[in-house]
């Protein structure tokens, strides 16, 4: 058996147990994902696939700038409840 090293990783413990249920269903553990990725990195010269900022269309960003805006708005609407945004609904559907 080759000699190893030993690698910490601190990660969070959900994105933990959603990659071990992932690489399962693959028949590899975490230790065994991470090599594949290292000996991909080491082959390419770098990330085994292309790293991006992710930029949401417009239509996304529209909506965040109206998110942001209702957020900051005093006069905005807002509930506590499921039940107080249904009547408030259904009191704008009655015309009321």
């Amino acid at each position: 058996m080759p000699r190893t090293a030993t690698l910490n990783l601190r990660i969070e413990p959900e994105v933990k147990a959603e990659a071990e249920e992932l690489f399962s269903s693959f028949g590899l553990t975490v230790t065994d994902a991470v090599n594949v990725f290292l000996r991909q990195s080491i082959t390419r010269g770098g990330f085994p696939f292309e790293i991006v900022r992710y930029k949401p269309n417009s239509a996304t960003q529209s909506a965040i700038a109206e998110a942001d805006r209702l957020l900051n708005d005093p006069k905005a609407k807002s509930f506590t409840t499921m039940s107080d945004l249904k009547a408030d609904l259904l009191a704008d559907a009655d015309g009321n």
